[in-house]
């Protein structure tokens, strides 16, 4: 072990705070102040720990911050039901977790899971306590991505069927980690027009839909970009919409937090304050499909390099199941890789580590418990792991 990793782990060990009750979390809602917007990450979409800190965090951030709502990197149409509920609106059913078995969309585990009927339990009931506008919330993904993305696979395989596989595999610019300048776009150049003018027509009425699809139809870093950008976007909405007082708690993977997203939201809000939290794990368990539009599948999370952001928290404080450090340490600012598991695993799925104003690490960690024992066929065929590789 070098000199300046036993440096690290020393500073790790003293700057760590264990968390084993909400009321842990204090020095995190004290740094969190009067932020405007709070973004909470996660290193996947399948992790039961990650959900269940989240809800702490928001409900203290909802409960004693006076936050407006919460904002999930879902689609805003299911969640818009989610919404109803927690609101308490007219016709709305009484149990959120009826709402959220309503998502047909894959992947239905993300957001359709035990972990956030729980909080969306909570927040109903926090909502008919008071005698203000209810907690909202809301789905980013106004365009309903998936939805998109099976509208082009269908356009693909009708009109250039030699391209399907090509384009199955720009679908990875989804995954993090995953956009790459050398990724195929997601339709060839001269189908994108059409393409582009169908979705289009699909969402008419919705702000900036054409721009959104065209930039989503090149694929690789392009694409990732535009989704980020109108996930920014869309919360920027929602603020306007619940008023110049406005606060937000935003759930998203780790990959928009501490990138496009997160940097958006420090650009526009610099004023107003902006915190992010990325949250990570050692090792454990986590709900992720084999491919893309596949069935859900608990699968194993292999424990963290020694030199990866997680595995140098992992060895800094042995025994503690979850912590939280600052990101003002000097230690946090060396050059490293932190895990990135989106709704699609085989293993790996490493990028450079961002820059957090927190971060929460649970050391073994558990899958998320789905609410469907099934998923949607997506009709998505499978293309093997292999063509999906950088460089492949």
């Amino acid at each position: 072990m070098s000199g300046t990793l036993l440096t690290d782990v020393t500073a790790i060990r003293e700057a760590a705070t264990p968390l084993r009750s909400p009321q842990d979390l204090d020095p995190l809602v004290r740094r969190i102040g009067r932020a405007r917007i709070v973004l909470l990450g996660g290193a996947t979409h399948g992790t039961a720990e990650f959900y269940r800190w989240r809800a702490e965090l928001t409900k203290r951030l909802l409960a004693e911050r006076d936050f407006s709502f919460v904002a999930v990197e879902g689609d805003w149409p299911e969640c818009h039901r989610v919404h109803c509920c927690v609101a308490g609106a007219p016709g709305a059913p009484n149990d959120p977790g009826q709402a959220l078995w309503g998502f047909r969309r894959w992947p239905t585990w993300r957001w359709a899971n035990e972990e956030v009927a729980e909080f969306a339990r909570w927040q109903r009931a926090f909502n008919a306590t008071g005698d203000g506008v209810p907690c909202g919330f809301h789905g980013l993904d106004v365009y309903s991505l998936g939805d998109t993305l099976r509208g082009v696979l269908d356009f693909v395989r009708e009109h250039a069927p030699d391209q399907l596989d090509a384009t199955i595999r720009a679908f990875r610019c989804f995954e993090p980690g995953g956009a790459d300048p050398r990724d195929p776009e997601l339709v060839p150049e001269n189908c994108r027009e059409e393409v582009v003018r169908r979705l289009t027509a699909a969402r008419a009425g919705v702000p900036g839909a054409e721009d959104y699809y065209r930039e989503l139809l090149h694929g690789g870093v392009r694409a990732r970009t535009a989704r980020a950008t109108h996930l920014g976007d869309t919360l920027d909405r929602l603020l306007q919409a619940y008023g110049p007082r406005s606060k937000a708690v935003v759930w998203a993977h780790n990959t928009h937090v501490g990138g496009t997203l997160g940097r958006l939201a420090r650009e526009r809000h610099a004023a107003d304050g902006v915190v992010t939290v990325g949250f990570g794990t050692h090792h454990g368990s986590v709900i992720a499909a084999g491919h893309w539009g596949g069935p859900a599948r608990r699968m194993t999370v292999e424990p963290a390099p020694p030199d990866s952001f997680e595995g140098v928290l992992h060895d800094a404080v042995p025994g503690e199941d979850s912590f939280f450090v600052f990101g003002d340490d000097e230690w946090v600012r060396e050059p490293r890789e932190e895990r990135a598991i989106g709704v699609v695993h085989r293993g790996g799925g490493y990028v450079p580590a961002a820059r957090y104003d927190a971060f929460v690490h649970c050391d073994e960690t558990t899958a998320i418990t789905p609410l469907h024992h099934w998923e949607p066929e997506e009709d998505i065929p499978f293309v093997p792991a292999q063509t999906h590789a950088r460089g492949g």
